[in-house]
């Protein structure tokens, strides 16, 4: 059966596995959103950064894209996955719907944020998060370049997304201050 992969973050950008195919997609009733705080890849404990996650809403849709893992791999795949995005325990790895633009509805392996874990941080102004994005560093690198990235091929895509946009100025601006 196939693996299918829905990339709403660093997964559009560093997938870290063979994809067969990919797909512009939608993902209805979750948004995309600076919720997590990051302890490992964009941060340490003592100073967190913020990671995307999928955060449930009423009405909302997420654009991101679909990839299907090369067929053999999906056992290597999903290892690899889990290690990646499991490693705080506050992603929670569910199996939703999600809508192919060529009409193709697939379920996928898709990385939602556990609203109880001590890492959820969903009430952050935009303002904060550009504070802390604009500070953060972390296993991976700084936290600025993870949004850049993210914002970089989200527009690429063709996928608009406001806030990333305005996070995406601000950390700019910020970056260019000491006080950030």
């Amino acid at each position: 059966m196939s693996l299918w992969v829905f990339g709403y973050g660093s997964l559009l950008w560093n997938p870290g596995f063979e994809v067969a195919e990919q797909a512009l997609a939608r993902l209805e009733g979750w948004r995309r959103s600076f919720c997590m705080r990051s302890i490992h890849h964009r941060g340490w404990p003592e100073a967190p950064g913020l990671v995307l996650a999928l955060d449930a809403a009423e009405r909302a849709v997420c654009h991101g894209v679909a990839l299907r893992a090369e067929p053999g791999t999906e056992a290597a795949t999903l290892a690899y996955l889990r290690e990646r995005e499991l490693v705080s325990s506050a992603y929670l790895e569910e199996r939703l719907a999600v809508t192919l633009t060529d009409g193709r509805a697939v379920e996928a392996l898709v990385y939602v944020v556990d609203r109880a874990h001590e890492q959820y941080c969903g009430r952050l102004s935009l303002e904060a998060q550009a504070r802390i994005i604009a500070r953060a560093v972390g296993g991976r690198g700084p936290n600025r370049e993870y949004l850049w990235n993210t914002a970089d091929h989200l527009r690429a895509l063709g996928i608009e997304d406001a806030d990333l946009d305005w996070l995406s100025d601000r950390v700019a601006a910020l970056s260019q201050t000491k006080d950030a």
